[in-house]
């Protein structure tokens, strides 16, 4: 994980339903909870928007 942190929770509701994934990202389909030890880190990861100009989308 590119985010130090301990998990809190894992969406359960992956086991039955993964394609929630891509259907809801910011909704139902999240994937863990975490508690972020290093808030700086966050400044090192992609926002969404680049994620797609990365990927060509």
């Amino acid at each position: 994980m590119p985010i130090t942190g301990e998990v809190l929770e894992v969406n359960p509701k992956l086991d039955d339903q993964p394609e929630l994934v891509n259907k809801d990202p910011y909704g139902e389909g999240w994937i863990i909870k975490i508690s972020i030890e290093e808030k700086a880190e966050l400044n090192k990861l992609l926002s969404s928007d680049a994620y797609k100009t990365l990927i060509g989308q």
